[in-house]
């Protein structure tokens, strides 16, 4: 167990396509910041199992506290993070379980939670499920609305805890979706009716997230028609394949309706408060 180094990222890029559905975040990541980003929240902190040339594990602890991995030796990733603060673990439900072993936090968690797992080849969507409605990026004009989408999104979805601290870290979210344009805005008759993102992106793959729609609009079709919009912008782009978690029935049949089929569990946890890992 060793800290990557450049000389590693072919190798870890080999060694996660093999896993690819399972480990978009970490993919992603490496992708957009490479192995020495210690300011933006996604930036990621990369430690490789196996000899230089033959990586056959690798783990990764986020700027923003999320331990994320697949491999055998958790406890050795453990080992190598001591003292660092981890507020969340995610990932393929058998990895999120060693993890958990490993690492030994025991802290009050919001969320924990295994989710359905669905993967889509963009040939395969159905558009017949689309219920109408443009679909269009936000802009500066919808920063107030989707700060309180993202807010009750967190609440509804994350566990979040309503409050200031939930307001702010929903306003930085709106401010990365406009700047960095992973996330689409529907609406119909030109008010808006609900929202969808890109958690993670690569040229070939995306990874769906912060699908929202607020009471007033549910039950309407609305959350599969965003997603299924911007699949479409994405297939246009030459993406192949979308993954996505699930939060709950309603949700899986939205996404079942355009063509997603399961193909496991992924596990979220959340914890009430940042903490450090036992030396």
């Amino acid at each position: 167990m060793r800290p990557a180094n450049p000389s590693d990222i072919a190798g870890i890029d080999a060694f996660l396509a093999q896993h690819a559905e399972k480990t978009m975040f970490l993919r992603a990541n490496l992708a957009r910041f490479g192995l020495d980003e210690r300011e933006h929240t996604h930036g990621t902190r990369y430690v490789v199992e196996g000899p230089p040339g033959a990586v056959t594990g690798v783990f990764g602890l986020s700027n923003g506290g999320f331990v994320m991995g697949q491999g055998q030796d958790w406890p050795g990733f453990a080992r190598s993070i001591s003292g660092t603060e981890v507020i969340g673990i995610n990932g393929a439900a058998d990895q999120v379980a060693a993890a958990r072993a490993a690492l030994n936090l025991p802290g009050r968690t919001v969320l924990d939670r295994d989710e359905p797992h669905y993967r889509l080849d963009l040939d395969a969507l159905v558009t017949d499920a689309f219920t109408g409605g443009r679909l269009r990026p936000p802009t500066l004009a919808d920063v107030p609305l989707l700060t309180r989408w993202n807010a009750a999104y967190t609440i509804d979805t994350l566990g979040a805890e309503d409050g200031p601290e939930n307001e702010a870290e929903a306003l930085a979210r709106t401010e990365r979706m406009i700047a960095e344009d992973h996330g689409r805005v529907l609406e119909i008759d030109g008010t808006p009716v609900a929202m969808t993102a890109f958690n993670a992106r690569l040229p070939d793959m995306v990874q769906i997230g912060g699908v929202y729609t607020p009471p007033e609009h549910r039950g309407r079709g609305h959350a599969r028609t965003a997603v299924g919009l911007h699949l479409i912008e994405a297939r246009a782009r030459g993406v192949k394949t979308s993954i996505l978690f699930a939060s709950g029935v309603p949700a899986c049949r939205a996404y079942e309706a355009l063509g997603f089929h399961r193909i496991g569990l992924y596990t979220l946890v959340i914890f009430a408060e940042a903490m450090a890992v036992a030396a």
